[in-house]
């Protein structure tokens, strides 16, 4: 099996659109942008061409999504290439949910929440992001145990080959899981940008091989 790890293209939330944080969307809700179309477009057409030219035939393909909207979108842009029937979508594969700060801009979070947002600095002054759940959200820890269980799910599949769209975070955890990598690598592993593709390959991480 092949497993294709793809993040979404550009959101409104990514360019921190005023709008975004004035009417509070919800993280579920947020959109592509027209970059991030066009960037969704792009990475699809690279892909298609990739499975061509590396012989991976797609008669056995299926995809696997995020129901959040900005995922759907990824994946009907890149699926106008790829032209695979068989799309799923799993609630395990959504974004960390951020809770009270959710559609908040970072620097609001200790005003409108003082108590927790000290809370938070503890945990980030001493290295412990990963399992730092946020009020009313997640931690990482939470979105590894949930991924780990969407595993079981594909494990089942029968597949040759799975295109997997989601977000950031959530791919991480992930790898994390799929290869028992640490909490200190999850620390160390640089988010992936607006639809990069990283693949997964006879039981290897292979890494990032789309990146533009």
């Amino acid at each position: 099996m092949k497993i294709f790890l793809i993040r979404h293209g550009e959101t409104v939330a990514n360019i921190k659109d005023d709008a975004y944080y004035s009417q509070r969307v919800p993280d579920h809700r947020v959109q592509l942008t027209e970059n991030g179309l066009l960037q969704a477009d792009m990475a699809g057409r690279w892909l298609r061409e990739y499975c061509g030219q590396n012989a991976i035939g797609l008669d056995n393909a299926r995809i696997w999504r995020s129901p959040y909207l900005r995922t759907r979108q990824t994946s009907e842009a890149f699926n106008r290439h790829l032209q695979v029937e068989d799309i799923r979508e799993d609630i395990a594969l959504v974004e960390r949910q951020y809770g009270l700060f959710d559609a908040m801009p970072e620097e609001e979070w200790e005003t409108a929440f003082p108590a927790e947002y000290a809370e938070c600095r503890r945990q980030w002054g001493s290295g412990g992001d990963f399992y730092l759940r946020l009020p009313g959200g997640e931690s990482p820890f939470d979105v590894a145990l949930r991924t780990h269980q969407f595993m079981g799910t594909i494990k089942r599949d029968k597949r040759d080959v799975l295109f997997v769209f989601t977000h950031g975070i959530t791919l991480r955890c992930f790898l994390l899981r799929y290869f028992h990598y640490t909490p200190e690598w999850y620390a160390n592993e640089k988010n992936p940008k607006n639809c990069w593709i990283r693949l997964i390959a006879d039981g290897e991480d292979k890494g990032y091989i789309y990146s533009e």
